[in-house]
């Protein structure tokens, strides 16, 4: 595990070279008023916050699902200006994630997915892959979330919005 971790910091800093590409993607999506965010496992948190992190800055409707209960309500929302944002690296689950995803794709949502490089069954199913490093699964969200924060960061600038300053956020937290 510390060798793991001791790797970190460069698997960070190859994450970080999508830059651009999720440069593209924002582009494209930046004029959509919905998305959704599914992840499963270590992942679905980290799709939480892709879908909170959207909302605080570009002011776009976005909810994080555990990719599992999409069946439960999410995929009556899925059209062809809804995209879904799948974390999805390789794991434990990957398969159920897969399935899941299949689900959208068959319903003609747009799928941007973050996944392992060299990933082609992703590639195959997704309209854009964003890929991170492979690292072990409980790390994955210290590479899966820097994507998800790049995009939002991008959809907002090219909507115009202050990033540095989002409306009707709280400065400070309070204590009571």
């Amino acid at each position: 595990m510390i060798n793991s971790l001791q790797q970190m910091p460069e698997q960070i800093a190859d994450t970080l070279k999508c830059f651009d590409q999720v440069k593209d993607i924002a582009q494209k999506y930046y004029d959509f008023n919905n998305f959704l965010y599914l992840g499963r496992l270590y992942n679905f948190p980290v799709a939480l916050e892709g879908a909170l992190k959207l909302k605080e800055i570009s002011y776009i409707h976005a909810e994080g699902y555990p990719a599992a209960e999409m069946k439960h309500g999410p995929i009556a929302l899925v059209e062809e200006r809804t995209p879904s944002v799948f974390v999805v690296p390789r794991g434990s689950i990957y398969p159920k994630v897969i399935s899941n995803l299949e689900e959208i794709k068959a319903r003609k949502g747009p799928v941007i997915a973050i996944a392992c490089k060299g990933d082609d069954r992703v590639k195959q199913l997704a309209d854009h892959v964003i890929e991170v490093p492979d690292v072990e699964e409980h790390l994955q969200p210290l590479v899966t979330s820097i994507p998800l924060q790049l995009l939002a960061y991008q959809i907002a600038v090219l909507r115009g919005c202050e990033v540095d300053r989002p409306r009707n956020l709280a400065k400070s937290v309070t204590v009571e």
